[in-house]
């Protein structure tokens, strides 16, 4: 069920019978037809063990199952929206980042340390986001929200990109990210705020950006 942007901060997915959703809870700004929205204890399709790990990390939000036939619109605290489609390949994206998602796609947990190794660990200490992220993979799309609208950046492994952690909101394709100092780098800019870090992203895929550094 594709979402239809409606403008840079709601969409709209349609919702069929025998079809579901997940969204965050409170993230449905309005609906028509005989849709249904129920809170959900298990996290999606991840299930119990996908809700445990990222209470470990602190990063449980909240989802509602959405069921039902008709339209519904989503968007969460002006936030901009921008829509992934998924072909078969994993998203990795902040779990507060997601707005809404088919319940076609597969949810997980990734502990970032298993990427990034110990610098993996260490991301979630900078930026200040959990040490798990979750994970969607499959066919299907999911609207995931930034601050300032989002650039899709490709990274091949001739031209690994490297993100500022605070910009980051997610990723998809065979991608290994590693956190790197850069010290000095911020107070050349005039941007010094002791975080002098980089987030190096190899491989094949693609990596979303966000225009403001400010969290959710």
């Amino acid at each position: 069920m594709p979402f239809t942007a409606l403008n840079s901060r709601m969409v709209e997915a349609r919702i069929a019978p025998g079809q579901r959703m997940f969204s965050q809870r409170g993230a449905m700004l309005a609906y028509r037809g005989e849709v249904s929205f129920t809170p959900n204890i298990q996290g999606g399709q991840g299930g119990i063990g996908s809700m445990i790990g990222r209470r470990i990390a602190g990063e449980a939000t909240p989802l509602m199952t959405v069921e039902g036939s008709g339209t519904v619109m989503f968007g969460h605290g002006g936030h901009h929206v921008h829509v992934v489609d998924l072909t078969g390949e994993t998203l990795y994206v902040e779990a507060d980042r997601l707005l809404a998602f088919d319940g076609s796609l597969d949810q997980g947990t990734m502990f970032m340390g298993s990427q990034g190794g110990v610098m993996g660990m260490v991301r979630g200490q900078v930026t200040g986001q959990g040490l798990f992220t979750t994970t969607l993979k499959g066919h299907g799309s999911a609207a995931v929200m930034a601050h300032g609208g989002v650039i899709e950046l490709p990274i091949t492994p001739q031209r690994p990109v490297h993100v500022d952690p605070q910009a980051y909101v997610g990723h998809r394709g065979e991608v290994r990210n590693k956190l790197s100092t850069a010290l000095g780098w911020r107070d050349m800019v005039g941007r010094g705020s002791g975080e002098a870090f980089q987030l190096e992203l190899s491989g094949q895929g693609t990596v979303y950006v966000q225009a403001s550094e400010e969290k959710l």
